[in-house]
């Protein structure tokens, strides 16, 4: 019987984010699930510079964290409601090194639950891969009158972005009496 886990594993993959071509999870993120201040997060790291080379951890560039803001909208407004530095993304490898600054038991769980996701989002990503290459090698030995339905079966394929939604009013353009 499988001990129940800690933290959703969907929540985990969520909170992957795809940052200069890598999966990274960003500090925030990592505090809300070990269950800390993102300042004690940060400074632990800081405490431990030289476990966290270029390669585990990296700063979010102003645009890269403008950007990310505007995807997620979750910065309120006003004084004293935003960060004040740029967020840090780290890779599989910093989220590892993280079990070795944050030494909780609870910050163990999580890590080896946030490791388990990273391995399954792997699997998938190689499943894909794999298909892509079967597709490939079909589309090769049939001819053009089946160009469509592998066109059609390559859009499903690639992950679709989820419709931007609008804000405001969409009514009919009538006032009322």
């Amino acid at each position: 019987m499988e001990a129940k886990t800690l933290v959703d594993v969907e929540r985990i993959q969520r909170a992957v984010l795809r940052v200069r071509s890598q999966n990274v999870m960003l500090d925030s993120d990592l505090a809300t699930l070990y269950g800390v201040e993102v300042k004690v997060l940060n400074q632990a790291v800081r405490r431990n510079k030289e476990r966290f080379p270029a390669d585990f951890m990296f700063q979010l560039t102003r645009e890269e964290a403008r950007s990310l803001r505007s995807q997620t909208v979750t910065l309120d407004v006003g004084r004293g409601r935003h960060r004040k530095y740029l967020p840090k993304a780290f890779t599989e490898q910093g989220v590892a090194m993280l079990s070795s600054v944050l030494r909780s038991p609870r910050a163990v769980r999580v890590n080896i639950e946030i490791m388990r996701a990273f391995v399954q989002l792997r699997r998938m990503l190689g499943a894909n891969e794999e298909l892509a290459r079967k597709l490939d090698a079909l589309e090769q030995k049939y001819d053009s009158q089946f160009r469509a339905v592998f066109q059609a079966i390559r859009e499903l394929m690639t992950p679709s972005r989820p419709p931007k939604r609008t804000i405001g009013f969409r009514g009919v353009g009538r006032l009322m009496p």
